[in-house]
């Protein structure tokens, strides 16, 4: 009778600590912050996530909580569509992003920029000559997509691109457009795209050194840490603080003004935006939580 009552108990014992691990771990799934936002006014709700431009299929499925908020809402929101890039687009790009005849970047940048730039080159298979005919601006991208790349990343999983390829049945918006994008780079004058460049140049040592920790960050919605990472260049070298300006913050209030707009309607919005412009004290979620929204990180 004692061994039954104490293998009962035992038995019993082991139960309540399963019943406590499975409800532990799901306080702890519950708690898990993520890179996704619950805006509400008083007369609607927007969801906003941040992106990551490049991600691998191992990231995939997402967090419940981010593929139900896309589910319930109406319309998505994004950057730019991807997806819907035009013929002038890609012409309007060409001619904004080489320079015409006998102009070079050699020509066009100082002696000290384009050493770092042939130096940056000597682990990449592209020829010279193409990229001597790159526009700073551009080629800036260039070496942050290519590297990117190298280091196992694609455009094919990430995050704009995804939703995008589920969004059958819902409208898509966009908050800046691919046409936007080029002007907003191509205009900048030829000191701030050299300055650009440069930024782009330190980075691509943050992005190696610290790109796990960034998409750790994100994984688990860490805003302060994806800023330091984010704000590394710009605090090491305040001459960036003019492209940060213009490239980053000025945008924020943009796209900020757009999704107050949004939660002015009745339709729910689910808008993905670049994760870095959530982040900071002048970042989109700061300025929403200005102006009086509800801000709520899922």
């Amino acid at each position: 009778m004692i061994k039954k009552s104490i293998r009962f108990l035992s038995i019993s014992s082991i139960l309540i600590l399963l019943s406590f691990s499975i409800i532990a771990q799901e306080a702890v799934a519950q708690s898990k912050k993520s890179f996704l936002w619950k805006i509400q006014s008083k007369t609607n709700t927007v969801f906003v996530f941040g992106s990551i431009h490049y991600l691998k299929k191992e990231f995939y499925p997402l967090d419940e909580k981010i593929e139900n908020s896309f589910t319930q809402s109406d319309i998505l929101a994004v950057e730019a569509n991807i997806n819907d890039i035009k013929r002038g687009d890609i012409q309007k790009l060409v001619g904004s992003a080489f320079y015409p005849d006998n102009e070079t970047l050699e020509k066009n940048v100082s002696v000290e920029t384009y050493e770092m730039v042939k130096k940056e080159l000597g682990g990449l298979s592209l020829p010279a000559e193409v990229i001597n005919k790159e526009r700073p601006w551009f080629l800036a991208l260039t070496f942050t997509s290519l590297e990117t790349l190298k280091l196992g990343f694609d455009p094919r999983y990430g995050i704009d691109n995804y939703f995008l390829s589920k969004a059958a049945g819902k409208k898509i918006f966009e908050l800046e457009s691919f046409d936007y994008q080029i002007s907003l780079f191509s205009k900048l004058s030829d000191k701030d795209q050299e300055l650009f460049l440069l930024y782009t140049l330190k980075d691509l040592n943050v992005l190696r050194q610290e790109l796990d920790g960034l998409i750790q960050a994100w994984n688990s919605g860490d805003t302060k840490s994806m800023e330091l990472i984010l704000t590394k260049s710009l605090e090491e070298d305040k001459r960036l603080s003019p492209i940060y300006e213009k490239l980053v913050y000025e945008r924020n209030r943009d796209m900020a003004s757009k999704i107050e707009d949004y939660l002015k309607r009745k339709e729910t919005y689910f808008v993905i935006i670049g994760a870095g412009h959530l982040v900071g004290d002048q970042g989109i979620i700061q300025i929403l939580k200005g102006k009086g929204f509800l801000v709520e990180q899922l």
